[in-house]
């Protein structure tokens, strides 16, 4: 499924029109994105959870120059489902 597709998805659920949706999804996506770039996570209860996790640092190879690489920590985002989000998956 696309954004495109989930758009007009939405629009037919609730007959709003297609440009109030876009609006509101590019808006909501902004907002998360924003908040986890913060360091905050964003809760969203039955959905799951957008988090900013740590990886730690590491040694890695770079095997076309068969030289060892030093990956420093840094931050990624992550989604973690929630519960009942991932017991509907394993139960469709």
């Amino acid at each position: 499924m696309t954004k495109s597709d989930l758009i007009n998805q939405v629009a037919l659920a609730t007959g709003y029109d297609k440009a109030t949706i876009s609006s509101i999804l590019e808006t909501t996506m902004t907002t998360i994105k924003a908040n986890v770039t913060a360091g905050e996570n964003v809760y969203l209860r039955g959905f799951g959870s957008f988090v900013n996790k740590t990886r730690g640092a590491k040694v890695g190879r770079n095997i076309s120059k068969s030289i060892t690489i030093h990956v420093p920590a840094h931050q990624i985002p992550a989604f973690k489902p929630a519960a009942e989000f991932m017991q509907q998956v394993r139960n469709h």
